[in-house]
């Protein structure tokens, strides 16, 4: 999971990819950086930490050109620590290309040895956004005719990425002197929109991660990218898109309604909040079928994501809804802290209880998935420590058993609370009196995905069935296998790139 934004603009870009990484810094904690377009040189930015501790007066001010693109960054494939990783990156052949991207590639090691012994090109880390940039490149480079680079052969290449990668990706990229491109993985697993907004000098092109970063900075959603389409808005005001992948179909993460996404965006036609609504409805109905006796006094949940779900559950139930939990919003996401102990040693930091609305009651706690289990068990305690009488835990997703491997960090089956264990097991693991969770087909039905043209949702993460086909156990062992060492690396973070464009 990773935010990524896109600008062509008629003035400079550089606030507005800062403020479109503000919006989605929910999407990565771990780092951040900004590639601008002026002409044919590019100017870049990046470093490890949040974007406002990333860039400072003196980066902006470097940061020139009226396009470029954006990326905030948590660990999936490669190091979670290393400030090589972190993207946009950077290739001056043939073209000289800016490369961001969210998701995962799932053939990352087939790609890296094809990218060495047949197209003789280096990869400098273990990030298989860096293999993507190569594989990109190298497709450009094989399909350009002459010195200027035509619309026609950039997404032919982008058909030829479409041929070699599996996995999950939604990529931003810009080509230096042409413009900027944009495309989604031929299943479109990993989200992406487009928007525009007119001004007096012509019109301008936004491509994010969420809707939200659109909505807030005044450009108006057009669409979704669909799967296995490019789009391609030149420095010079063009705005064209193509299929890429003729046998794509929508398959989009479901974990990114649970969990992901801010509630104010809209995803593939369809808004998370009101799904969110739907899950909770469909969890208090089965909370009210299994155990009609529960005798639940309040319904708390864990902010922020599981609040929507929760205010519904408790109507359903027909239990008050209370705000138990205080959250330091200081204190980023534990799910996507990159080390088990600095995500048990944040949770405390992140939120304190309200001792009253727990003391002499029995509480059901909800939230919007049990991954780990490190933050449910150390919620549970505190609700314990503040008096509570008796501790349920409601879970708006089903068991998280299988690993992701599309770009959330999921990695091994041994990580995974529910991994063999039944809900008696997990409820003891936590400390729970008892766990309830979502069943995936009322997941499913919640997602209401039909209305808008979406018939089914990657669920792997839930059912084990993995929608690319291309990932077996014996895959899913090699992610158990200890990492090696890491690559050694060189790499100026902050620099101007002089390009000379052949386009």
């Amino acid at each position: 999971m990773c935010g990524i934004v896109g600008v062509v603009a008629k003035s400079p870009v550089n606030q507005l990819l800062y403020d479109a990484l503000q919006l989605l810094q929910h999407r990565g904690q771990d780092a951040a950086g900004i590639a601008t377009a002026q002409d044919s040189t590019f100017h870049m930015h990046k470093g490890l930490g949040l974007v406002r501790d990333v860039f400072r007066t003196r980066d902006m001010r470097s940061l020139l050109g009226h396009a470029g693109i954006a990326h905030c960054r948590y660990p999936t494939a490669g190091s979670a620590v290393s400030p090589a990783e972190a993207q946009p990156f950077y290739v001056n052949s043939p073209f000289g290309l800016v490369l961001g991207h969210n998701g995962n590639l799932t053939n990352t090691a087939v790609l890296r040895e094809e990218l060495f012994q047949q197209d003789r090109r280096h990869v400098n880390t273990r990030s298989d956004s860096e293999v993507l940039l190569n594989v990109l490149a190298h497709e450009l480079d094989a399909v350009a005719q002459g010195k200027h680079l035509t619309t026609d052969e950039i997404f032919e290449a982008v058909s030829r990425v479409h041929q070699r990668c599996r996995g999950a990706y939604a990529v931003v990229a810009l080509i230096a002197g042409r413009g900027l491109l944009a495309f989604r993985d031929p299943y479109g697993i990993r989200p992406l929109v487009v928007g525009k907004h007119q001004t007096a000098q012509g019109t301008e092109y936004m491509v994010a991660s969420e809707s939200v970063a659109l909505d807030a900075l005044g450009f108006t959603l057009l669409r979704d990218v669909e799967p296995g389409e490019a789009l391609f808005m030149g420095f010079d005001g063009g705005f064209e898109a193509r299929s890429c992948a003729p046998l794509a179909r929508k398959v989009p993460c479901i974990f990114e309604f649970v969990y992901l996404a801010r509630p104010d965006s809209v995803i593939d036609g369809i808004s998370v909040y009101e799904t969110r609504l739907r899950m909770g409805e469909r969890l208090g109905q089965r909370i009210r079928q299994l155990a009609p006796e529960l005798g639940v006094d309040v319904v708390i949940p864990i902010p922020d994501t599981s609040r929507p779900s929760a205010l519904q559950l408790a109507t359903t139930l027909g239990v008050p809804y209370r705000e138990g939990f205080i959250k330091n919003r200081y204190i980023g996401r534990t799910f996507i802290m990159p080390g088990q102990a600095e995500r048990k040693r944040s949770v405390r930091q992140k939120l304190n209880a309200v001792a009253q609305e727990f003391r002499d009651k029995s509480v059901l706690l909800v939230d919007d998935s049990i991954v780990r289990g490190t933050t449910s068990r150390e919620i549970v305690q505190m609700a314990r420590d503040c008096g509570a009488r008796r501790v349920y835990f409601a879970s708006a997703a089903p068991p998280v058993r299988f690993p992701n491997v599309y770009g959330i960090d999921m990695p091994t089956r041994q990580e995974l609370l529910a991994t063999g264990r039944d809900d008696v097991a997990i409820a003891r693991e936590i400390g729970a009196d008892r766990v309830f969770y979502q069943d995936l087909g009322d997941l499913e039905l919640a997602m209401d995905g039909a209305r808008y043209g979406v018939l089914e949702f990657d669920t792997s993460c839930f059912s084990g069935r993995y929608i690319t086909g291309d990932v077996d156990e014996s895959y899913l062992l090699s992610l158990e296998q200890p990492c090696g060492e890491e690559h050694p690396h060189q790499l100026d973070l902050d620099f101007n790139l002089r390009v000379t464009s052949a386009a």
